[in-house]
């Protein structure tokens, strides 16, 4: 355990198919500047329409009952998922210390280790990018992969065919689809659709070394963590990627709310950042108003940091950043943008933030 706290995944520290509300009790209190181990496990050979055994499910595959993890089988057996709710496992929140409303918590993932040797990608009809195509039958279709090393790196191995010898490699990518805080709101959040609170991003750019910014919307920001995933493409199209059960550290600090206009604007909504890029993001049931809402943040965000002129910053945003699809599969979509930081090393920082464009109508 590399974290200053761990964060077990027992039935009784996580949620599972919901995000938590305001009233929920955090796991624990800790301080800006702490790392925080997270167990997480896949919801992925733990639901009903698989059966609802891990341990019969992933013996299908082949896997002994020695590599499928005890709190997965806990979680199947104690507790139970209104089938209305989302499929994912998530973590009770943590409390920050001195974190407030109008603040920014930063999560940092420092680690992401594999719990298993395995993941699953699944589709099911009307989800995914191509509902009421793929899947061709009736039934859910979940296609296992299992983990090699190859020149010195992980890789997950799927099968060309369920019936042929032939494989094909991808390189592991770990991180985390869900981040998030505390919603200020009665109501657990559905842990589908992405929003202001963070959550179901499947960003897959966010992986070790990288931050995620969250605006605080509740005392003490009630952060959490779920959705682990080995590898996934920008847009997850088949409605997962490679999920599989990660244990991941995460450091995790404040940044008050005058520092974080002068950073980095008002945000609307989560804000990545790797050594490379800033990562705006945008949010919408429509693709296209999703892209708007994030090149609108983009705009925001080069203003505050570097005093661009607003035309100016959109023809920036033009010439030189990428608009990536993040995933299109969760009700929300999500849109993020690659901003590079290198781009602006003669610009000064701004003293003063410019004002924001009109926030998202």
């Amino acid at each position: 355990m590399r974290g200053d706290h761990l964060v077990e995944a027992r039935p009784g520290d996580v949620l599972w198919g919901r995000l938590p509300a305001r009233d929920d009790r955090p796991v624990t209190t800790v301080q800006p500047g702490d790392t925080v181990t997270f167990d997480t496990v896949s919801h992925e050979g733990i639901l009903a329409d698989q059966g609802g055994d891990p341990v019969a499910f992933f013996a299908r595959h082949g896997v002994p009952r020695e590599f499928v993890l005890d709190d997965a089988v806990a979680i199947t057996e104690e507790l139970r998922r209104d089938p209305v709710d989302g499929p994912h496992v998530v973590s009770r929140p943590v409390a920050v210390a001195g974190a407030e409303p109008g603040d920014l918590v930063s999560m940092t993932l420092l680690e992401a280790l594999p719990r298993v040797p395995y993941g699953i990608v699944s589709n099911r009809h009307g989800r995914g990018a191509l509902p009421g195509e793929m899947p061709r039958g009736e039934l859910p279709v979940s296609v296992f992969a299992d983990v090699v090393e190859r020149d010195g790196e992980l890789h997950g191995r799927l099968p060309v065919a369920e019936d042929g010898p032939r494989l094909v490699t991808f390189p592991l990518r770990p991180f985390l689809g869900i981040v998030g805080v505390q919603v200020s709101d009665d109501l657990r959040p559905h842990s589908v659709p992405p929003g202001p609170h963070g959550g179901n991003l499947d960003i897959a750019l966010l992986t070790a070394g990288t931050t995620l910014h969250l605006p605080v919307q509740v005392p003490g920001a009630g952060v959490y963590v779920g959705d682990p995933h080995f590898a996934q493409g920008d847009g997850e199209v088949a409605l997962t990627a490679m999920e599989a059960s990660l244990r991941a550290t995460f450091r995790v600090d404040v940044v008050p709310r005058e520092r974080a206009l002068q950073e980095f604007g008002e945000l609307a909504g989560p804000l990545g950042e790797t050594a490379e890029y800033l990562v705006p993001t945008g949010l919408d049931a429509d693709l296209d108003e999703a892209v708007r809402r994030c090149v609108r943040q983009a705009i925001t965000l080069v203003r505050a940091r570097w005093g661009v002129d607003e035309h100016i910053a959109y023809a920036y945003l033009s010439a030189a950043t990428d608009f990536r699809v993040s995933q299109v599969v969760d009700l929300v979509c999500g849109v993020h943008a690659t901003i590079r930081v290198a781009d602006f090393a003669a610009v000064p920082r701004a003293a003063v933030p410019r004002p924001a464009v009109p926030r998202d109508r």
